[in-house]
């Protein structure tokens, strides 16, 4: 499932979709079909533009980001926090021997500042590798070197470095903790964007979890600016796909209770 997850969303990518209807047109244009490659040129160049002026993609991205409340009051009596990976690039993490951030970086430097703030909560770091081949090479080591210089290597942090994707951080996550993922309370530390999806799958796993979203793209006033950004235009769409095609295909599977997940939508186990 994983793998074909992974090839699954290389033909439904949006930017490898753009990419390959204007190689198409290009090659088309020194054929017979020369009239059809104008044509699919076109339009590539005509979604292009429309999305550097019409913000879909942060649209899509705000309508997740918005359903959970940023900063939201922590009891003080929290089991734990868990982290997910996705935010470190662990290949140039060991190459360089430096941590090296990637989007969405507020995950790691946000679960530092709760761990600060939290002293007695249990640590989890779920991430292992997301690549098909050279996978030896685990997120959760990048993110130790991290957390080490951030100045928590006094701390019994848990990590966890088999997980794949966010089904498996909620599992294997809880099987390190056990009935404790039930019984007491976590706050789980993501992208905003990436949240509901995220709960959905820790609740749906048997977690007694909060939300703690991190991470923003959208400041929340869904305001229609008139700016011409192509290039984050075709980003934010990117993006915003691969999150909302991860939300059905989670609920088709059974993973999460419902498409989009929200506070109204689950209550605590």
């Amino acid at each position: 499932m994983f793998v074909l997850s992974k090839v699954f969303w290389i033909a439904l990518n949006p930017v490898n979709i753009f990419v390959f209807f204007l190689i198409l047109g290009t090659f088309l244009l020194f054929t017979r079909f020369r009239r059809a490659g104008r044509r699919i040129l076109l339009c590539v160049v005509s979604v292009f533009v429309f999305l550097g002026f019409v913000p879909i993609g942060f649209w899509l991205i705000g309508n997740l980001e918005d359903r959970y409340p940023t900063n939201p009051p922590i009891p003080q009596d929290i089991a734990g926090i868990v982290a997910l990976g996705g935010t470190i690039n662990q290949y140039m993490t060991a190459a360089r021997g430096q941590p090296a951030l990637t989007e969405g970086g507020e995950r790691l430097t946000e679960f530092v500042h709760l761990a600060l703030r939290f002293p007695k909560a249990r640590l989890i770091f779920t991430g292992g590798s997301g690549a098909l081949i050279n996978t030896g090479v685990k997120e959760a080591d990048a993110a130790r070197l991290f957390f080490n210089q951030m100045g928590l290597s006094n701390r019994n942090i848990i990590y966890e470095n088999r997980a794949r994707n966010t089904y498996e951080n909620a599992l294997l996550s809880k099987e390190l903790v056990g009935d404790d993922a039930r019984t007491q309370r976590w706050v789980l530390v993501t992208s905003a964007a990436h949240m509901p999806r995220s709960m959905g799958v820790f609740r749906q796993a048997g977690w007694n979890i909060m939300a703690y979203p991190v991470d923003y793209v959208t400041a929340g006033n869904r305001k229609f600016e008139i700016r011409f950004r192509p290039i984050k235009g075709l980003s934010s769409l990117n993006n915003a796909m691969r999150e909302w095609i991860g939300l059905i295909v989670y609920h088709g599977l059974g993973r999460t209770p419902v498409i989009v997940p929200s506070p109204e939508s689950l209550s605590d186990n």
